[in-house]
C-alpha cells in the first residue's frame, strides 16, 4: 500500500464494536446473564448480534420488548452492564485481519484511532486489556464530549489529535450514524459489512464512499 506520505488518506478512524473489535461475544454473555437472572431463556448469539451496535438499551429492548417499565430497564441495564464490567474481555477480539491492517498502518506511517459511542469507562479497559490502547493516535468515547455520533465533532477531534485534516481521515463503521458523522466532518467512509448489520438496515444507500466484506479490503481500498 502507498506510504502516508502519497495517498490521500492519511489517517483511519475506527468505530469499536462491529467494526474493529468482535465484541458480540462478551456483550451477549451479559445479555444472557440478565435474561437468566429474570427467570427467561438465553437467546443465541446469532439471534441476538445485529443488535450489539446499538448498545444496552437496544440488546435488552430486543430480549425483553418495548413495554418494559423504565424501573425494570433500568433495573436490568445496572444487571448488563454489571456482568458486562466484569467480564469485557473475555471473547473479545480483533476482527480476522485486523490485526494485519493495523500493522501495515504502523509500519507504513498512518496513525489510526477510535471513535465510538462506547463510555470511557468501558472503551479504555477493553482497549487496556487487547493492548491497543497505546497504539491509537485517538480514542474517542460516547461522554469523552458533549456529544455523540452522528454528530461529527468527535471525528474532528479525533483527526485533531492524530495531526491529520477531515479530508485526509477515513472513517469505518458498522451503523448508519458512523457515516452520517463520517461524511458531516468531511471524510471518507466505509461500511464494515462485517459487523453487527441488522437484516432491515439499508446500508447500500448510506451514501458511504464504499461497502467492503472484510477488514483485508481495507487496505485493497486505500491502494
Amino acid at each position: 500500500m502507498p506510504t502516508s506520505s502519497f495517498s490521500p488518506i492519511k489517517c483511519i478512524l475506527f468505530d469499536l464494536d462491529g467494526t474493529l473489535l468482535d465484541t458480540a461475544p462478551d456483550l451477549v454473555a451479559a445479555l444472557n446473564a440478565v435474561l437468566v437472572a429474570e427467570g427467561r431463556a438465553m437467546c443465541t448469539l446469532e439471534q441476538a448480534r445485529h443488535t450489539v451496535s446499538h448498545g444496552s438499551p437496544a440488546m435488552l429492548e430486543f430480549a425483553f420488548g418495548t413495554d418494559q417499565s423504565a424501573a425494570d430497564l433500568q433495573r436490568r441495564r445496572s444487571q448488563f452492564l454489571d456482568y458486562y464490567t466484569r467480564n469485557i474481555s473475555r471473547h473479545t477480539t480483533l476482527f480476522d485481519a485486523m490485526p494485519d491492517v493495523l500493522a501495515t498502518l504502523e509500519a507504513s506511517g498512518i496513525p489510526w484511532g477510535v471513535v465510538t459511542n462506547k463510555p470511557e469507562y468501558l472503551t479504555f479497559p477493553l482497549l487496556d486489556a487487547l493492548n491497543l490502547r497505546a497504539r491509537a493516535g485517538s480514542i474517542i468515547g460516547g461522554d469523552t464530549l458533549e456529544v455523540a455520533k452522528p454528530h461529527p465533532q468527535p471525528l474532528l477531534v479525533a483527526a485533531q489529535q492524530c495531526g491529520v485534516l477531515p479530508g485526509h481521515c477515513l472513517y469505518i463503521g458498522d451503523a448508519e450514524r458512523d457515516i452520517i458523522a463520517g461524511r458531516s466532518a468531511g471524510m471518507k467512509t466505509l461500511v464494515a459489512e462485517w459487523g453487527y448489520l441488522d437484516p432491515g438496515d439499508v446500508h447500500l444507500g448510506w451514501q458511504a464512499d464504499a461497502v467492503i466484506a472484510s477488514p483485508a479490503d481495507i487496505l485493497r481500498w486505500l491502494d
